[in-house]
């Protein structure tokens, strides 16, 4: 039995997948906020909870904001900055007594959708969470890259591609810089667009609702927003040259996105034809607690 903890800002899940990938046992719990102590003892009941449901003992992995630093063992750029040079690994070995694998919890989403999601069978695949950020993982030949500085992906924390005369400086970004990817393609920044224009907050679902009812204003956000997601994802392409790109996070669910977007990205990509797809996370956002488990490989 694998077991997968997905360590959110605002919520911690475990699930526990048979060897098959069957869900035996999954339970969501609100995260202490700035309270590692809790947290740890959190995640601790949360697997003594799996085991004692299913009867089984089994690994466990964590999906993690952030990264290990490979200097420092400590966790780094972590949007739950109070997670920010802390020990995580070692404090939850010792919390739960057994070996524990972490990864960042886009590693983990594009894990899961390319092992048993809307990727499987794809060489190649980049997913992506656009929801409270903007993260990114990558899977080369069935394999994720980490990469000597354990930041592989981080494709939000670059700036927006062919930026047009308003989106040179951008809007502060967490990192420290100004007009990350992040800052424009996450919910908020979505949200901060749409505001900016009419000084009206809305969530990136009410803007598409808004959008099907024929609302001009929240039509021309969303153009907006689809034009510099296919810039975006157009440089990964250029670079990467995936087969598969999934998205998950909230902004994921607005439906429109998987036509729009690739019929705009073909002017950014250098080449004549783009047979990459562009596909909804087939798991959700359970995509990111279903790959912490599968960081444990079958043996």
């Amino acid at each position: 039995m694998r077991i997968g903890i997905d360590l959110g800002g605002t919520k911690i899940e475990v699930i526990a997948l048979a060897a098959d990938g069957e869900e035996l046992f999954r339970h969501r719990v609100l995260t202490p906020q700035e309270n590692y102590a809790a947290m740890l003892e959190l995640i601790a009941s949360l697997v003594d909870e799996a085991e004692q449901y299913t009867g089984m003992k089994g690994s466990v992995g964590v999906g993690t904001p952030g990264a290990i630093s490979p200097a420092t063992g400590l966790i780094k750029n972590a949007n739950s900055v109070w997670l920010n040079g802390k020990p995580l690994e070692q404090d939850l070995v010792a919390a739960l007594g057994r070996p524990v694998r972490l990864a960042n919890d886009a590693d983990c989403f594009t894990l899961s959708e390319a092992t048993d999601g809307a990727a499987q069978g794809a060489a190649n695949v980049f997913g992506v969470i656009i929801g409270t950020g903007t993260g990114g993982g990558l899977m080369i030949n069935g394999q994720l890259l980490k990469g000597p500085n354990a930041i592989a992906g981080e494709w939000g924390h670059n700036p927006l591609p062919w930026a047009r005369w308003d989106e040179y400086r951008g809007a502060p970004c967490y990192c420290g810089k100004r007009g990350c990817i992040e800052t424009y393609l996450s919910g908020a920044g979505l949200s901060r667009d749409h505001y900016d224009l009419t000084r009206q907050r809305l969530t990136a679902v009410e803007l598409a609702q808004r959008c099907s009812k024929g609302d001009h204003l929240a039509e021309q956000t969303m153009a907006r927003y689809e034009d510099r997601l296919a810039r975006a994802l157009a440089v990964v392409i250029n670079m990467l040259d995936p087969n598969v790109i999934v998205l998950g996070g909230g902004v994921s669910n607005i439906g429109s996105l998987y036509q729009r977007v690739p019929k705009l990205w073909g002017q950014y990509v250098f080449s004549d034809t783009v047979a990459t797809h562009l596909l909804p996370a087939r798991f959700g956002d359970s995509s990111g607690v279903r790959g912490a488990a599968w960081l444990w490989p079958a043996e």
